[in-house]
């Protein structure tokens, strides 16, 4: 069985998508929440509640009892999630470095260096 690695700072899609409505709606009911979301995911109403119980559980979002509902409000900002992304995005794919990132972003092509050497022993010249 695999063991569970430690929690990520930045939240699933699904969550992320819910942090857009609740960006947008400000405050909102499940109801609302999966409405706003239907455009773009079609997700049943116990999927939307689950994801927004999970953002309050791991302090993205609070929720406040209003009638017999209850009503959601984003804690966590659209910046800090971008943050979040971009320091994972480093991380993962450019080992941490902002200057390999802005590279990359520029159109800067790898240095000749990290390119694998052109193995032309295996090229099949008879379809040249």
């Amino acid at each position: 069985m695999r063991r569970p690695g430690p929690p990520r700072e930045l939240p699933p899609p699904l969550e992320i998508e819910c942090m857009k409505s609740l960006w947008r709606l400000g405050e909102a009911s499940v109801k609302q929440v999966r409405e706003e979301m239907l455009f773009r995911k079609q997700l049943a109403y116990t999927t939307v509640m689950t994801l927004l119980e999970r953002l309050v559980k791991r302090g993205r979002a609070q929720r406040r009892k209003h009638g017999r509902a209850f009503l959601y409000s984003p804690l966590a900002t659209q910046a800090e999630l971008r943050r979040l992304a971009v320091e994972e995005l480093l991380l993962l794919h450019f080992d941490g470095s902002r200057e390999e990132l802005q590279a990359y972003l520029n159109g800067a092509r790898p240095h000749a260096a990290e390119l694998p050497p052109a193995d032309e022993t295996r090229l099949d010249t008879t379809l040249l």
